[in-house]
Formats: C-alpha cells, structure tokens, sequence
C-alpha cells in the first residue's frame, strides 16, 4: 500500500517583494478630495519586507500646506494580498487583491466615507529594477468617472 499525502503550495513572493525593501523618495500629486486641487507634494518612504509581507512606512509634504503619513501593511498569501492602509486622514483602511505582473492591485475599504463611498483602489507597483509608484484611484460620485486622487513615483535611495 503506497500512501501519498498532498499539500497545498503557496507560492512565495519574496522575488517580488525582496526588492521592495528599502528607502524611497520622490514626488508626485494628491487630491484631498475629487474635487479639490490637485497638490504637488515630495514623499519618503521605508519599506519592510519578508517572503510573505510588506511594510510601507512614511511621509508626504508639500510646502506648509500638505503633511501626511502615509503606511501600508500587507501580507501575501500566494498571489493574493490582505492588509490595512493609513493616508487619507479618515483612520486605517483595510486592503484586499491580488498581484498581477510588477503590480500589487488593491481594493481600498475605508473605515469612513471618502468621495461619497466607501470604496476605492490602490495600486503598488514596481518600475524598473529602482522604481516604485504608488496610485490611489477613486470614483467621483457625480459622474462616475475614475479619478486619480494620488500618484507617487519613488526612486530607491
């Protein structure tokens, strides 16, 4: 009698997410909100990983006008990722999706109303072999268009 035994095998993104790691700076924009300006800001960021996580840690300034902190947690199971968020001032916001390619793809579930839901997306993802942007997109509820309400392109330092 021969017996076999079968697990199930994750995957490990630690080849993904290992060049995560690190310190990052750079610019991009914010909308508070759909309909406000846009703000031009300048952000550092820390990134912790191991083969199944994530850790973004870091900050957002434009002139005196703008700061924010800005963190993500995330973990990896395979190729789908759960975790929480902080950066739109309304508390910590829990994430969901899957990596597809270079990029992490999120559902954004804030803990309050932004832009008249509760819903929105993120996307992390990796540019080159020293690049990494972070987009936040969200609906306008007028239209229900798209709108990008944050991009941030960060260069490893």
């Amino acid at each position: 009698m021969v017996s076999v035994s079968v697990g199930i095998v994750h995957a490990d993104e630690s080849a993904f997410l290992q060049p995560l790691a690190g310190s990052w700076s750079g610019k991009g924009t914010v909308k508070v909100r759909i309909n406000a300006p846009t703000i031009n800001v300048t952000c550092n960021v820390k990134s912790d990983t191991t083969a199944g996580s994530l850790a973004l840690d870091g900050r957002c300034t434009s002139l005196v006008v703008f700061s924010r902190v800005i963190s993500a947690d995330l973990t990896a199971t395979g190729d789908s990722y759960t975790g929480s968020y902080v950066g739109a001032g309304t508390g910590t916001a829990r994430l969901g999706g899957k990596r597809e390619g270079d990029a992490i793809n999120l559902g954004i579930n804030w803990a309050r109303n932004v832009n008249g839901d509760r819903r929105a997306q993120m996307t992390i993802e990796k540019i080159g072999a020293s690049g990494m942007r972070l987009t936040t997109i969200d609906t306008d509820p007028k239209t229900g268009k798209s709108v990008v309400t944050s991009r941030i392109d960060l260069r490893r330092n």
